[in-house]
C-alpha cells in the first residue's frame, strides 16, 4: 500500500491551515474484487463520509477473470470526489490519499497505454485478477525450482500471486510482454496514476511478487530458472517502505486493513479481513515459517515486524453462490421485498430461518457439513486444485433446507479459519484473539460461528470499513501528521468482543473431527 500525498499543493482558505494536524483529513481508497470504496477520515480516525462504486469482472472462460484498469481508475476518482463532497470538508484540509487493492496484475505500455491480457486481445481488459487460475502450469514450474525464496511463501508460490501471472503472459503472448513498460500490482498502479511516481510498495512486492524485503532483492536464481530474469526491468526501481510519501497529486487529477485492525496491538492478534475471500494477517517480532501460509514478510504491514498471511479463496462469494443455487432463495428474496429491506439485510431473514430451525432442532447441521474449497484452498493446504464438497445431503426442500445449508456453509468457512489458526499456532504463533472487518461483521450469526469454532473472542473496530481507515492512517503517517504507524493505529476504537456460546460450542466440538476429516480426505 502506498500513499499519494498532495499537501503543499493546496492553499490556505477561510482560515484553515492545512498543516494543522487537528484540521487535517485523510482519504483511504480500497479496491476490492467487485467495488471501489473511499472513506474520508479526520485526525481522530473518525469517518466523515464514505462512497462506493461497483466495478466489472470479465469471465471469458472457466478460471479466467479479468478487469479494466481504466474502469477502476475512473471509479476511484468518482468515489473520492463523492466522499469529499459528502464529507463537506474543504479540499485544502485533505493531506493524503492512500490506495489499497487486491493482488491483481496490470500491464502498461511505454506510453502509458493498456496492454491486453485477454486471449482475444480486447484492449480494455488489461488486468489479471487475483482469483484468476489460468497460470496453473506456470505455478507448478516455479514451485518445481525448489528455490530458497519459496520458504517465505509457505513453501510454494500461490496461483493467486503475481509471478505465475507474469510468466503466463510471457509464455503465451511474448510480444505483449516485450511491449510492457511496467508490470504493476494494482495498488502500485493506482499510485502511479495519481502521482506519476514510478514506485512500488514493499508491501505489494514482498507479499505478492516474491521479493525478499529483508535482503532487498529478488532471487535471481529463481527468476532465471523460469525465464523471468528480465522481470526487475519491468517493475519500478524505487521501492518504498510503508508510510512513506510516494509523491504529489498530479495537477490533472481531481481527486490497509490489517494496520487499522491490529496496528496498535499486534502481538497475538489475527486480523481477518472478510470479503469475497478471507485474508488472515498476523505480525510477529520473529520470523515464523508456516507450511501453506504466506510469509513471513519483513516490514510488509508494520515496520520491524514479520507478516504472516493466510487466507481462504472463497468466503463471501461462496455464501452468495450457495444461496443463489437453492430453490428457496427466491422465497427469501420475496420475503425481503415484502419487508422492504436491502440485499444485505436479506441475511436477517435467513438468520431468522436458522433461529427457527434451531428452536426445533438443537443441532441442525449435525449430519450436514460443507468443505469450503470451491475455489481451491489458499491456506494451509496451498492447493489451488482443491474442490469443495457437501456431505450429508438429503431430499429436504423449503426454507429449512436452505437454512440448514446456509448455516453449514458459514460453519465450513469458519472451520477453514480455525484450520489456519491451528496451523499457525502449531508452528509457533500464539493467536489469542481475532480482529475482523468486512462483510461478515454485518452478520451476527456468522460472527458467533467464528467465535464458537475458533474458540477466540472476535473483536470489531468501531469503523465498519477498517480497510479504508487503514489506508488513510498510512497516508496520515506519510503526511507526517503522526510519527509512527502504531501511533496512528491507536486512533482505531474497538467494540466489545463477540464470544462463543456454550450451547453452540457443544455442537461444534462434536462435529469438529468430522469436518477436519473432510479436509484431510478432500483437500489434503
Amino acid at each position: 500500500m502506498n500513499n499519494a500525498d498532495f499537501s503543499g499543493k493546496t492553499v490556505i482558505e477561510k482560515g484553515v491551515n492545512p498543516s494543522s494536524v487537528s484540521s487535517a483529513c485523510f482519504i483511504g481508497v480500497d479496491v476490492g474484487s467487485a467495488s471501489v470504496r473511499a472513506g474520508v477520515f479526520d485526525s481522530h480516525g473518525q469517518r466523515l463520509a464514505f462512497a462506493v462504486h461497483p466495478i466489472s469482472q470479465f469471465h471469458p472462460r472457466a478460471n479466467v477473470v479479468e478487469q479494466s484498469s481504466a474502469e477502476i481508475w475512473q471509479n476511484a476518482c468518482a468515489v473520492i470526489k463523492e466522499a469529499v463532497a459528502l464529507s463537506g470538508v474543504a479540499p485544502q484540509r485533505v493531506r493524503s490519499i492512500d490506495f489499497d487493492a487486491t493482488c491483481s496484475l496490470v500491464v502498461v505500455g511505454a506510453q502509458g497505454e493498456s496492454i491486453s491480457v485477454a486471449e482475444d486481445g480486447e484492449a480494455a481488459r488489461d488486468i489479471i485478477m487475483w482469483m484468476d487460475h489460468r497460470a496453473a502450469q506456470e505455478t507448478a514450474d516455479i514451485n518445481a525450482t525448489g528455490d530458497d525464496a519459496l520458504r517465505y511463501v509457505g513453501g510454494e508460490v500461490s496461483i493467486e500471486m503475481e509471478l505465475p501471472k507474469v510468466l503466463w503472459l510471457k509464455r503465451h503472448f511474448p510480444d505483449r510482454y516485450r511491449q510492457a513498460w511496467r508490470l504493476f500490482d494494482l495498488a502500485d498502479y493506482l499510485v502511479w496514476r495519481a502521482t506519476g511516481a514510478d514506485v512500488a510498495s514493499v508491501c505489494t512486492l514482498t507479499c505478492k511478487w516474491n521479493y525478499l524485503a529483508h535482503e532487498q532483492r529478488f532471487s535471481q536464481p529463481l527468476l532465471q530458472a523460469v525465464g523471468l530474469d528480465d522481470l526487475p526491468e519491468k517493475i519500478p526501481a524505487t521501492i518504498l517502505d510503508l508510510g512513506v510519501k510516494a509523491g504529489q497529486l498530479q495537477p490533472d487529477v481531481a481527486l490497509a486493513g490489517g494496520l487499522a485492525l491490529v496496528g496498535s496491538q499486534p502481538e497475538g492478534s489475527l486480523a481477518l479481513i472478510s470479503g469475497t475471500s478471507n485474508c488472515h494477517m498476523l505480525v510477529n517480532r520473529e520470523p515464523v515459517m508456516v507450511p501453506g501460509v504466506w510469509g513471513p514478510y519483513w516490514g510488509a504491514m508494520l515496520p520491524n515486524g514479520w507478516l504472516s498471511e493466510g487466507g481462504q479463496s472463497a468466503a463471501g462469494a461462496l455464501v452468495e453462490w450457495t444461496l443463489r443455487q437453492h430453490a428457496s432463495w427466491t422465497d427469501a428474496q420475496q420475503q425481503a421485498e415484502q419487508q422492504g429491506i436491502s440485499f444485505y439485510t436479506i441475511y436477517t431473514i435467513l438468520n431468522q430461518w436458522v433461529d427457527d430451525l434451531e428452536r426445533r432442532e438443537p443441532f441442525p447441521t449435525r449430519h450436514l457439513h460443507v468443505l469450503a474449497d470451491h475455489h481451491g484452498n489458499r491456506s494451509p493446504r496451498a492447493n489451488p486444485h482443491a474442490r469443495g464438497a457437501v456431505y450429508g445431503l438429503t431430499l429436504e426442500q423449503g426454507p429449512d433446507a436452505l437454512a440448514r445449508l446456509y448455516l453449514a456453509t458459514l460453519q465450513g468457512i469458519a472451520y477453514g479459519t480455525r484450520h489456519i489458526i491451528d496451523s499457525m499456532n502449531q508452528a509457533g504463533h500464539q493467536i489469542t484473539r481475532v480482529v475482523m472487518c468486512g462483510g461478515a461483521t454485518k452478520n451476527p450469526l456468522w460472527l458467533m460461528e467464528y467465535a464458537n469454532i475458533t474458540g477466540c473472542d472476535i473483536h470489531l473496530a468501531s469503523e465498519e470499513d477498517a480497510v479504508t481507515l487503514g489506508a488513510a492512517l498510512l497516508g496520515a503517517v506519510a503526511a507526517e501528521c503522526y510519527p509512527t504507524l502504531p501511533e496512528a493505529a491507536a486512533l482505531v476504537r474497538p467494540l466489545p468482543p463477540t464470544r462463543s456460546s456454550v450451547h453452540s460450542m457443544r455442537l461444534n466440538m462434536a462435529s469438529t473431527s468430522r469436518c477436519m476429516t473432510m479436509y484431510n480426505e478432500h483437500s489434503g
